[in-house]
């Protein structure tokens, strides 16, 4: 049933979502700090096998939150490991995230052309 699906992705989204959010506010925690906690997360859970039923349960969900980013690098490790050893560790991390990571730095690049910076006045 497609709504249940849409509803278990904002869910377990949202959850997520909320977990950062009380670590910054709870926790007295940067959002560098705990963009980090999340992202490790992520890698921990799918380094444990509990990641990618998480992602078949929760969809959208649990693709879109930054622990993704952690259950990717984790995972394109493990997988490029099984098939290079200790150097497709590093590998591995990088072919499975080259693409979003280059997005972020482009589309980061065009945004600071288009608008203006905030800052000390000119």
């Amino acid at each position: 049933m497609v709504f249940f699906d849409f509803l278990m992705a904002f869910i377990i989204g949202g959850i997520i979502c909320a977990i950062g959010q009380l670590i910054m506010d709870v926790g007295k925690l940067t959002p560098g700090h705990t963009l980090s906690i999340l992202v490790v997360a992520g890698a921990v859970l799918d380094g444990l096998g509990l990641y990618e039923p998480l992602i078949d349960w929760a969809g959208a969900g649990a693709t879109i939150p930054i622990t993704s980013f952690g259950n990717s690098l984790t995972h394109g490790a493990l997988a490029e490991a099984e098939k290079h050893g200790w150097v497709g560790v590093l590998t591995g991390m990088f072919e499975v995230t080259s693409s979003g990571i280059s997005a972020a730095i482009v589309f980061g690049f065009i945004a600071a052309f288009i608008f203006k910076p905030k800052g000390k006045a000119d």
